[in-house]
């Protein structure tokens, strides 16, 4: 068999990176594992999925992340916590270091990838890493192009991923040795002093969250799914709600997982993987998440394994609380060929309120659901600090805010006019706890969600008769088939119904707190939208 050449003619030194280093281009998924495991970077499994750690950063370095303020990106991007400035003269210094410090490796690692399903939309993107088990990575959570396409690739971005690079805060302008720095003016991105492969996926993500909205396109943190009618479900949530393990449901066609786009004409996949918590992982509950565990090609990070025996514990956090696996989108039975599907006809808003306030599910109109978008709740358990005992509400505008680069009311006031638009239907549904708040109540019953769920998506449940919450104005159903009745009215389930109103209160507060930071940036119909104070 002929070997078509996958390195591509537009090379790594018009990127300014001239090197002596080996070049692995756009290798697949055995060599790069094969390599992986030769290096010492990983270990397979007793079923042949790779193994790894990512020493200290064990999730995303939020804090460490900048972007560059020049005049391309002075009024566009929304500054502030979630988006830091780096000054051009501070980039330019830790770019020529990167650059050397990527130079100086014996072996370098590229993937050409594309971020976006949709033909039209997508941004060509090129991955440079010292790891090949996160070029493996990278790889299987973007789209990949035909082998044919790869000697004339032409990246517009490119992403240069150094775990070695140890940044120096007084020369950069950044916080500590660990750095992610974005530059849209020069189209690079870099990321240094972490392991944690999932900053490179986020990156992409945040590139399409600048780039889109210009476009009239809707990026979204969310996962999608199409029903035998042909009627395409978006799932929004902050991690830990269940976005990834309600969108995988064998009796729909799964889009993608995590992140999408929202166009005149698709609903499309900005990615051609999965990457999901292994945490406690149930194979009854999440069977087809946990197939992929048992498959070559599926990067398992942080996940306990028994060296000897090679079998993997998922209970055990004793490496991270955020173990992760990534996987390609065809691991999961009954994918979408070409990653999209139509417009929506629903969408789920999921939140794990761990107050027990909230029902189970709730129906919201067009302005309820830019209020709960923009405000982007769940809520946090109390952690490991001797005598904090109460739950702690998270609001992360736009189900992502630390993707977000632009302000949230444009990605919000693009969710509304297509909703409007299309006239869709949107629900809130909380996978949180029930009967008291966390450490009193219990956690939803997967089982009564999944039934309300397909009762929402199949239709049914806009024919049930629906009552008016009285602390946030949705509408809540009051009977649905399948579902204990008890279970859809919070209050009730509380047996102290004076501590369920006080705690309600709380929460309606905090929303109220919260949503002041876009009062200035949405119409009278949203602000009607909001939660009443008693």
């Amino acid at each position: 068999m002929t070997r078509i050449d996958t390195s591509s003619s537009f090379g790594l030194d018009r990127s300014g990176l001239i090197t002596a280093a080996h070049q692995h281009w756009n290798l697949g998924t055995a060599p790069l594992i094969e390599l992986a495991v030769a290096r010492g970077e990983g270990k397979l499994s007793k079923h042949g999925a790779l193994v790894v750690k990512t020493g200290k950063h064990t999730g995303r370095s939020a804090s460490d992340k900048f972007t560059v303020r020049d005049a391309a990106t002075e009024n566009s991007i929304w500054w502030g916590k979630t988006n830091t400035p780096m000054s051009p003269e501070h980039f330019d210094a830790l770019y020529q270091d990167f650059i050397a410090h990527a130079a100086a490796q014996q072996d370098l690692f590229i993937q050409d990838l594309f971020g976006g399903s949709q033909p039209e939309y997508r941004v060509n993107v090129r991955v440079i890493t010292q790891y090949a088990w996160h070029s493996h990575f990278i790889r299987t959570l973007l789209v990949r192009p035909d082998a044919s396409a790869l000697p004339n690739f032409q990246p517009e971005f490119t992403i240069i991923d150094m775990p070695s690079f140890k940044a120096d805060p007084a020369k950069y302008g950044c916080r500590s040795e660990t750095v992610i720095a974005v530059n849209f003016t020069k189209k690079v991105i870099l990321i240094g002093g972490t392991e944690y492969a999932g900053e490179m996926k986020k990156s992409v993500f945040t590139i399409l969250n600048y780039l889109l909205p210009e476009q009239g396109v809707m990026p979204m943190h969310c996962s999608a799914n199409i029903g035998p009618q042909g009627d395409t479900a978006i799932f929004f949530g902050l991690s830990g709600t269940g976005k990834t393990t309600l969108s995988a449901d064998a009796s729909r066609t799964l889009i993608g997982d995590d992140e999408h786009g929202w166009s005149d004409t698709a609903v499309f996949n900005f990615e051609g993987g999965c990457y999901a918590k292994m945490i406690k992982l149930d194979p009854k509950s999440e069977p087809e998440i946990y197939a992929t565990t048992k498959r070559f090609g599926t990067v398992l990070e942080n996940v306990v394994m028994d060296d000897n025996t090679r079998e993997l514990d998922f209970d055990d956090n004793t490496l991270a609380e955020n173990s992760r696996g990534s996987y390609p989108i065809d691991f999961i039975p009954n994918t979408s060929e070409k990653n999209l599907g139509p417009v929506p006809r629903n969408i789920i808003m999921l939140t794990a309120d761990a107050y027990g306030v909230l029902p189970p599910i709730s129906r919201l109109t067009a302005d309820q659901a830019m209020y709960h978008f923009l405000s982007g709740y769940t809520a946090r358990v109390a952690g490991t600090e001797i005598g904090v005992n109460e739950p702690s509400a998270t609001f992360s505008t736009c189900f992502g805010a630390p993707f977000m680069p632009r302000h949230p009311s444009v990605y919000g006031n693009l969710l509304k006019s297509r909703i409007a638009k299309g006239g869709v239907t949107c629900w809130l549904v909380n996978t949180g706890w029930t009967g008291g708040q966390y450490g009193i109540g219990s956690r939803m019953p997967i089982k009564a969600t999944r039934a309300l769920l397909n009762a929402a998506l199949d239709g049914t449940l806009a024919k049930a008769a629906f009552r008016k919450d009285a602390n946030f104005g949705f509408d809540v159903p009051v009977q649905v088939a399948g579902v204990e009745g008890n279970i859809l009215d919070p209050r009730q389930t509380w047996v102290d119904k004076s501590a369920y109103d006080a705690t309600a209160q709380k929460l309606v507060s905090q929303f109220i707190e919260n949503f002041a930071q876009f009062e200035a940036y949405v119409d009278d119909g949203v602000m009607q939208a909001a939660p009443k104070a008693a």
